[in-house]
């Protein structure tokens, strides 16, 4: 039973999103959707699933049939004249027409109070682009949708876009320095990291060809090497045994000791660099926090540095860049649905959301996390873009967050172009697009187009 329910979750999650003319003749196969659809609710995957389209005499002769065959799955059955208009579906894809509701327990009131909230703000003039957009991830939720196919569904009926929409190519934090030439030593001769390119102002290494690092002169960068450094970039590995004795004979200060446990979800230890980051080395291990995570970490070509060590060549598969908030939830909502990237580990406290199959963001509850908060910090988040100029475009139209400047910022030599804005905890948020230029020849290798 479990895997035929998983392999009817396979096929008609999608399906579940057709609507169709029932006829004589496809009875029999409206009522055999009917039976899986009814399955899954009854196993959990779904809450609410909805039959296809019928004209009300076809719903006459097929309700009664249909109301039976879910009853041997639990399932209960109710006609739908007047189907919720949202921005998940076109408006008239039920015009005319009735659908059947597939549930159990009180989801029948759930979705009756969607539209009762619906109907509220209509009559109060209050169903402005934002309200809509809500209540269709309700209705979306209810139908268990993930928020990227809620997402997607939505750009589909709508002018609503997130970053996912405009190519995102690479992740990259931007970190601030006094003395940068020992930085760049640090991370290119202890630890190994490919340098893409040097400009005057900085240095971009490489983690993996979709997670970069840019180590910045502080006197010639947006942050100062003074303000708190509020932000913690983890090293995904499977070497950690190697990477810890490796850095403890090259001396480099320990924060948080290597100490594996069985069983848990992840080991790693906490190591400083030069001026005080905190660089987490971390394995992230099969477990129930981290089923829709490891998969992505397992697929990964590991990026092999230039460190040899007890015989192996050492190497990383991913990074994390961690970031500390006052409120992790509305971060949460921020970083699902005008990001739109996929949470693919939630341990309460903290968040892990893929941008890159290599690259990930990491929201964390200041009030356990290895930071605090703090208004200013030394830190620029980065998304390397293939349409800049999209999302400027969308940015500026719809106004998802505030930005810093109003204008594109464009190099002198015309190596990037890159704009910026906040987070709702105050990161600098940086676009950027990289062009053909001779100092950019090793890091546009990187960006393929599609």
């Amino acid at each position: 039973m479990i895997s035929r329910t998983k392999s009817l979750a396979a096929l008609l999650l999608s399906a579940c999103l057709v609507f169709s003319c029932a006829t004589p003749d496809n009875i029999e196969h409206e009522l055999g959707v009917v039976a899986a659809f009814s399955e899954l609710v009854n196993a959990g995957v779904k809450d609410l699933a909805l039959s296809s389209t019928m004209t009300p005499a076809e719903m006459e002769r097929f309700y009664p049939l249909a109301k039976e065959a879910a009853a041997k799955h639990g399932v209960s059955v109710a006609r739908e004249s007047d189907l919720i208009k949202t921005a998940l579906f076109p408006e008239d894809i039920a015009a005319g027409k009735e659908v059947l509701l597939l549930f159990q327990g009180n989801t029948k009131y759930a979705y009756d109070q969607i539209k009762k909230d619906q109907l509220e703000l209509i009559k109060e003039n209050a169903y402005d682009e934002a309200e809509q957009h809500e209540i269709a991830r309700r209705f979306g939720r209810l139908l268990s949708y993930t928020p990227r196919k809620i997402n997607k569904l939505i750009a589909e009926n709508t002018a609503y876009r997130t970053l996912d929409d405009f190519n995102i190519q690479a992740t990259n934090v931007f970190l601030y320095y006094k003395d940068l030439p020992k930085a760049t030593a640090f991370y290119t001769e202890t630890l190994g990291l490919e340098l893409l390119t040097t400009y005057d102002n900085a240095s971009i290494l490489k983690i993996t060809d979709e997670a970069l690092l840019v180590l910045v002169d502080a006197a010639k960068g947006m942050h100062s090497a003074d303000e708190p450094k509020t932000v913690a970039l983890a090293l995904l590995t499977d070497q950690l045994p190697e990477w810890y004795a490796y850095l403890q004979e090259k001396n480099v200060e320990i924060k948080y000791t290597y100490k594996p446990k069985t069983g848990g979800p992840h080991d790693g230890f906490v190591a400083i660099d030069p001026e005080g980051y905190l660089l987490e080395f971390e394995l992230f291990k099969q477990h129930k926090e981290n089923e829709a995570f490891v998969p992505y970490l397992e697929q990964n070509e590991p990026t092999e540095t230039t460190v040899n060590y007890d015989g192996k060549t050492l190497n990383f598969h991913g990074a994390i860049t961690w970031l500390y908030y006052q409120d992790v939830l509305a971060m949460q909502d921020f970083s699902e649905n005008v990001m739109g990237f996929e949470l693919v580990a939630d341990q309460g406290w903290t968040k892990i959301y893929r941008v890159t199959d290599s690259g990930f963001i990491g929201l964390v509850d200041e009030r356990r996390g290895m930071h605090k908060f703090s208004e200013e910090k030394a830190v620029t988040v980065s998304f390397i873009l293939e349409n800049l100029d999209g999302w400027y475009e969308y940015v500026n139209n719809k106004k998802p967050f505030k930005l810093r400047d109003n204008a594109f910022e464009e190099e002198p030599d015309g190596r990037y172009k890159a704009f910026v804005g906040f987070d709702l905890g105050g990161y600098y948020y940086e676009f950027d697009k990289f062009n053909q230029h001779p100092d950019n020849t090793e890091l546009m290798k990187l960006f393929r187009e599609e």
